[in-house]
């Protein structure tokens, strides 16, 4: 039986300390959603494949937030965004329909 997806919105930047801090035990998976993209809509929804927690930003009501991400992990700012963090650094990237939920669950098990 698959589990669904369990979507968490990131809480600020006391939020992104916490799930940064997360990830030297177990990897977190973080995304970038735009509410006003079809193209972040769809990604949204086609992560619901996702077997472990995705931690999201809506972009355009935290753009501290979004903007922190970018800083922290040196990749440009796109919509949508997703990242795996393992150890305080970004091992996967990906943006708009190169975001793949297969290699977002693989590195969870990696």
């Amino acid at each position: 039986m698959i589990t669904p997806t369990t979507f968490n919105k990131i809480r600020g930047i006391v939020g992104l300390d916490a799930l940064i801090q997360q990830s030297a035990e177990n990897p977190v998976a973080i995304f970038k959603h735009s509410n006003r993209c079809g193209i972040s809509a769809h990604v949204f929804e086609m992560l619901g494949s996702v077997t472990n927690s995705i931690n999201y930003v809506v972009v355009q009501e935290d753009r501290e937030l979004s903007d922190e991400i970018e800083a922290r992990f040196g990749f440009r700012h796109h919509t949508p965004q997703a990242f795996v963090i393992k150890d305080g650094k970004a091992v996967y990237h990906a943006s708009h329909y190169s975001i793949d939920p297969a290699a977002i669950d693989a590195e969870f098990k990696s």
